[in-house]
């Protein structure tokens, strides 16, 4: 088993990671919401999970927003 000294909710996420992405529904930059642990797309109005350190691009895993 992994020591694992950071809570999950601190996990960073790699920042070059962060800008190739882009939303899976409408390929619009997505926001980082370090807080909320998720990226954010505007344009579809969804906001994706990330676990782990692990962005999940799934339309299906994302939740609705009110923007």
């Amino acid at each position: 088993m992994t020591d694992n000294p950071q809570p999950q909710s601190e996990r960073k996420v790699d920042r070059r990671l962060l800008e190739l992405l882009v939303c899976p529904v409408t390929k619009t930059t997505l926001e980082y919401d370090a807080e909320h642990q998720e990226l954010i797309s505007r344009a579809a109005k969804l906001a994706y999970p990330i676990r782990n350190g692990i962005p999940i691009m799934l339309a299906d895993e994302a939740r609705p927003i009110d923007i």
